[in-house]
């Protein structure tokens, strides 16, 4: 069986994925991108996820790729729209990647196996048109959001809240043919733009319990496309107020919709995939239908295009020497072992069981530190992780799975890896405090 040797290894091509092979590479290593879509950019692309919402400290790779991609204020909750192009970021990060010419990228793989010795990770199999190819490399980092790389490797898995339920799947699409001289804007459940002398939001709840619109997808949060006039929607509560935000696109007359919701899904059970996926897309045929019957200057809207891949929240999480919890974040923690700096988002829990939020008051958080502890699954050697299936409490994924968070988490981790590739010791003997240094001479601000 053919091996390919690499410094570095990273398993998913999305935000923390694509942060971290470049980081690793810049560093000097050489390093395999592993995507199983034949497309890299995860929800950024495939996804179809926008705003990038959250922030971190200044001067992180999330700056430099939300530059490339025409997003420039660092703006946490989407206020501003930080919306981008999904078919443009397709080249465009795909090229980001490519100037890296220590950099190989395989898509159309998927991880399949792990290979081990004993407790040390040394690397992946993968599933691809050619057969099975296995990659070995000094440190492997587990970007692929559900954890797979940890999950076949052994690591510890928590998964969901207490009762094992996860945060529902979504869909988010985009439509054009909005009238920008009627289509409102609604920045969420603080803003209390009228329609016909009465609050929207009102008026989304009213048109569920009339029956007019399916109560799953009663708040309809509309946000900003790369094109004005689109809006994305998502749903909020049955029993509270309805949510719809519309936040200002890049071009005119388009909306990305973030509302179809699916409850009681568990993405990493492959028999749940496509059912959850129908629904979803029978959702987005029902929800546009309503916009175009109900909401002045929607009248001629259409879908234009979809995530190709279902929108997960939340999957497995891998349980790391240190487990990060939203009370911390909620303070604003800061630790010795700190590799991502003033992160910063709302614990954000939609309602594994049903619509709305999950609690009954959104808990804001101060910027918050993530140490690198949480990145080193524990009881493995040669392995890292990044991105949402990081160490931490369910309430705490919530907060720190944004994309902004995540691309700053695989920048760290990227770097991290190829120390410790160059310096022959494992992920968890490297020296914090000169990996902070190499962050900290790229600019990256780690303290206050």
């Amino acid at each position: 069986m053919n091996t390919k040797y690499y410094d570095v290894i990273v398993a998913g091509a999305g935000p923390a994925g694509i942060c971290a092979a470049v980081a690793a590479a810049r560093q000097g290593a050489r390093v395999a991108l592993i995507e199983r879509y034949g497309v890299i950019g995860g929800n950024l692309t495939a996804g179809y996820v926008g705003p990038i919402l959250g922030s971190v400290s200044k001067n992180t790779m999330r700056d430099e790729v939300c530059a490339i991609l025409g997003v420039k204020d660092n703006d946490w909750i989407g206020e501003h729209g930080n919306a981008h192009d999904f078919e443009e970021a397709k080249l465009t990060l795909a090229e980001f990647v490519a100037r890296e010419k220590n950099v190989d990228v395989f898509l159309q793989c998927c991880v399949s196996d792990v290979i081990r010795d004993g407790k040390v990770v040394k690397g992946i199999k993968c599933a691809s048109n050619e057969g099975t190819l296995c990659f070995e490399a000094a440190v492997t980092i587990d970007c692929t959001g559900d954890a797979i790389v940890s999950f076949l490797a052994g690591a510890k898995i928590e998964k969901g809240r207490a009762d094992g339920l996860m945060q529902p799947v979504t869909l988010e699409y985009t439509i054009d043919g909005v009238d920008e001289s009627k289509g409102i804007i609604c920045i969420g459940d603080v803003d209390n733009v009228q329609l016909n002398g009465e609050c929207f939001l009102d008026w989304c709840k009213k048109k569920a319990d009339e029956g007019e619109l399916p109560r799953m997808l009663a708040a309809v949060r509309l946000h900003p496309s790369v094109r004005p006039g689109c809006r994305l929607g998502l749903p909020e509560g049955s029993d509270t107020d309805a949510e719809v935000r519309l936040h200002p696109s890049v071009r005119p007359g388009c909306r990305q919709v973030n509302t179809t919701q699916v409850n009681r899904v568990d993405i990493t059970s492959v028999s749940s995939i496509f059912a959850a996926d129908l629904e979803l897309r029978q959702q987005i045929r029902l929800l546009t239908q309503f916009l175009k019957e109900n909401l002045p200057g929607y009248e001629n809207c259409r879908v234009i295009g979809s995530g190709t891949t279902t929108g997960v929240r939340e999957s497995r999480r891998v349980m790391g020497d240190y487990v990060i919890d939203a009370d911390e974040m909620a303070e604003g923690c800061r630790f010795a072992d700190v590799v991502v700096h003033k992160a910063l988002f709302i614990v954000d829990i939609h309602n594994p069981d049903g619509a709305g939020q999950a609690e009954p008051t959104i808990q804001y958080c101060k910027p918050y530190d993530l140490p690198y502890r949480c990145f080193l699954p524990l009881g493995l050697e040669g392995l890292l992780v990044a991105g949402r299936c990081i160490s931490g409490t369910h309430r705490a994924h919530a907060s720190y799975c944004v994309m902004s968070i995540c691309m700053a988490m695989g920048e760290a981790v990227g770097i991290a890896a190829a120390m410790s590739a160059s310096q022959h010791c494992t992920p968890r003997a490297l020296d914090v405090g000169e990996l902070q240094k190499r962050l900290e001479s790229l600019g990256v601000e780690l303290f206050d």
